[in-house]
């Protein structure tokens, strides 16, 4: 149990901490369709509007990579940021707010907000210090809302509990392009963040199926990790939620432990999940303890 517990500890710190050298990481740009851009760097994928009202961005990364994220916006249009859109919370997203909301207007769900403002004292995971006043989203929404912004609009739309507790997910009308946040992690088990931000596993299955339901054909989708994707890329990740959701539902119900469902991990089938950040045994861990009332997160002193 000191093992599980350790792994449980030390993954819900690196979403939010900003991790070592990561000024040295190399921060590059593409285009996606119509006005949209890519930017890829260390930690959640940027998108970019660029066009005569001047740049639009979701999400900023971490702090030290501001410098070359702004060089690389550069390259795409000389124009000021006038809006920076955060998907969530997380400092892989967020951490270069207080830098870019000198020059941007944020917007976030609420939720955003007043997270980032109260920090996180502790529970699983490193403390997270408030968010400086500059680092704050400045229009907050409930449900969502549009900004008309380079010749299309721009619907940020708010979906329930699932990654977190204040996902959004940003659709360009006219460009066709869909950005997921961390509602969408190609070919690799997600983290849900059940531990620190209002996450939840059955919620974060709901928002992809909404997700995808609502889909426009022939749609780019920017992932919040990973390479550009599209409804095919999305429908694979589905099908690894659910068969992951039904598996551990059905050693739950049958009476096995989380030790025993983590040791018997997942099917060969879903073995190729397992690259990414999240790996095999943590995902199975946040699946149970998501989907069973009787297991609640521990702390660092439980199972000693």
């Amino acid at each position: 149990m000191r093992n599980l517990v350790a792994v449980l500890v030390v993954f819900p710190a690196l979403a939010l901490a900003q991790p070592k050298d990561v000024e040295k990481a190399e921060v590059t740009s593409s285009p996606v369709a119509g006005n949209i851009h890519m930017v890829v760097g260390k930690g959640g994928n940027i998108g970019v509007s660029v066009g005569p009202d001047g740049l639009l961005v979701i999400d900023d990364q971490y702090a030290p990579l501001a410098p070359k994220i702004h060089k690389a916006l550069d390259k795409l249009s000389k124009k000021k940021i006038e809006y920076l859109v955060n998907t969530h919370w997380h400092g892989d997203h967020v951490g270069g707010n207080a830098i870019f909301g000198r020059e941007a207007r944020i917007l976030a769900h609420r939720e955003v907000r007043n997270r980032m403002a109260a920090g996180r004292a502790g529970g699983m995971g490193d403390p997270v210090p408030p968010a400086k006043p500059e680092a704050l989203p400045v229009i907050t929404y409930d449900s969502g809302m549009s900004v008309y912004f380079n010749g299309e609009e721009v619907r940020l739309l708010h979906l329930p509990a699932g990654h977190t507790d204040g996902d959004t997910v940003v659709y360009f009308t006219g460009s066709n392009v869909v950005h997921m946040g961390d509602l969408f992690f190609v070919d690799m088990f997600p983290f849900i963040d059940i531990y620190n931000s209002g996450g939840t596993v059955e919620g974060f299955v709901r928002n992809v199926e909404k997700v995808l339901e609502t889909l426009p054909p022939g749609a780019k989708i920017i992932p919040g990790h990973g390479t550009l994707s599209d409804r095919a890329g999305l429908e694979r990740f589905l099908a690894m939620l659910r068969e992951s959701v039904s598996m551990v539902r059905a050693k739950i119900a049958a009476g096995k432990s989380i030790e025993q469902v983590t040791a018997e991990g997942v099917p060969e089938s879903l073995k190729s999940f397992g690259s990414g950040a999240i790996k095999e045994d943590f995902w199975l861990q946040t699946l149970y303890r998501g989907l069973s009332a009787k297991a609640e997160p521990k702390t660092a002193t439980d199972g000693k």
